[in-house]
Formats: structure tokens, C-alpha cells, sequence
């Protein structure tokens, strides 16, 4: 496309992005470690509010202790609030994670469930956790928005207006085709991580600039060469 005219439509700049980041960046996936669906969503619900450095190093210990669903569901909360308690909120990350275990063992057979609704019927998993399961598990076409998303979607100009994180879910989904649904949410978390921080996005190395509504309103026409 040519980026060099003087107004960018939303159809370009999705086109750009989706075309950049599958050519450099087509394996992207989770910073969290886990090896099961288990661990994963324990790892999900953890993170929230929380780093994944910070989650990564708490989760081998936790894993070690409560191997399986099923050792977590028969958990006490002493147990568990020792081995999280570096964690963000880790009482009630505490419940929610011994409640999701149990109910997942008695209502879900022990299975994790593989819809977004029926996961959201877990203690402490909200919208963004079951998109994370459903697409990162079971490659379902959904797309998880946390606040990296949120935040990343609506400067580079994705989204418009925006308000919550179900918004931007919308729009993005307007846009993206399905099936990069759920690489995309990898896609802009690692943006928003390392290139498009919160503070002081750095425009110098980025490489989405060229469509980029924050750049071209904020750097591009003050003069600055970047």
C-alpha cells in the first residue's frame, strides 16, 4: 500500500499491521510459561494486575505443589496464599483459583472447558482469561484484550473511541480476519510491551509508524525526525 499519501484509512492501516507482523513476527505467542491447559489458565489468572517475569517466577513452586487440577481443587487456601503472596491481590487470586479448580472438576468433568462462555462461568476468569484459553488451547478464533491492547489499539488507531475492553474486541474482530484472531492478541501485547510503552512509546524503531494515528498526529507534524 502506499503510506505515503496523505490520509490513511482504517482499511490501510489494519492491512499494514496484519501484513507486517505476519512476516516479522509469525510464531508470536505467550510470555507466561506453562505446559497444560491447567497451567496456563492458572498462569492467566495470576497475571492479572501482575507481570508475567513476576508470574513466571512463582508458578514452578506453585506447580510443584499442586501438580494437577485436581491436587489444587483439593487445596486449602493457606497453601496456596503462601506460595502466591508475592503476587498482585493474592487473596483473592487465592479463592479464584482453588473455585476454578473445583468447579471445573465438578461441573466440567475434570476438562477444561473450550468456549469462551462456559469458561467464563469460572471463578476469577473474566473475558480476557477465557479468549486467552479458547484461542491459545483450543485455537478458537478469539481475541483476549488486556490492558496492552486496549491501550495499543486505540493509539495507533485501530480502534475509535473506545471505551471498554469488550469495545475494542469489537472493532478489532471487524477487521481482523479470523484466522489471525488469535495471533493478533500476542501481536499487540508485545508491541505495547517493548515498542509502544505506556510512557514513551518508541517511535525511533518502530516500525508500524508509517500508519501509525499516534505517530503521524504527535511526531510526523511536529517535525521531529524519527
Amino acid at each position: 500500500m502506499n503510506t505515503g499519501k496523505t490520509r490513511i484509512t482504517k482499511k490501510d492501516r489494519f492491512e499494514f499491521i496484519i501484513d507486517y507482523f505476519s512476516k516479522n513476527n509469525p510464531d508470536a505467542k505467550t510470555e507466561l510459561k506453562y505446559s497444560t491447559p491447567y497451567e496456563l489458565i492458572v498462569a492467566v489468572i495470576l497475571s492479572a494486575q501482575c507481570t508475567d517475569k513476576r508470574v513466571n517466577s512463582i508458578t514452578p513452586a506453585f506447580f510443584e505443589k499442586f501438580t494437577t487440577l485436581f491436587d489444587l481443587a483439593d487445596a486449602n487456601e493457606k497453601d496456596v496464599y503462601k506460595i502466591i503472596k508475592s503476587c498482585s491481590y493474592p487473596n483473592s487470586k487465592t479463592r479464584n483459583l482453588i473455585g476454578m479448580a473445583r468447579k471445573i472438576r465438578d461441573e466440567f468433568n475434570g476438562i477444561m472447558p473450550g468456549e469462551t462462555k462456559d469458561l467464563m462461568k469460572l471463578p476469577g476468569v473474566g473475558r480476557k482469561t477465557a479468549n486467552v484459553i479458547a484461542s491459545v488451547i483450543y485455537n478458537k478464533p478469539a481475541l483476549a484484550v488486556d490492558t496492552h491492547v486496549f491501550r495499543v489499539s486505540a493509539r495507533i488507531g485501530l480502534t475509535t473511541g473506545a471505551k471498554t475492553p469488550l469495545d475494542t474486541e469489537n472493532q478489532l474482530v471487524k477487521h481482523i480476519p479470523e484466522n489471525k484472531l488469535a495471533i493478533a492478541h500476542h501481536w499487540l501485547i508485545l508491541h505495547g510491551r517493548y515498542i509502544c510503552k505506556a510512557r514513551k512509546p518508541n517511535c525511533e524503531v518502530c516500525q508500524i509508524k508509517p500508519v501509525c494515528r499516534y505517530f503521524q498526529k504527535n511526531i510526523s507534524k511536529s517535525g521531529v525526525k524519527v
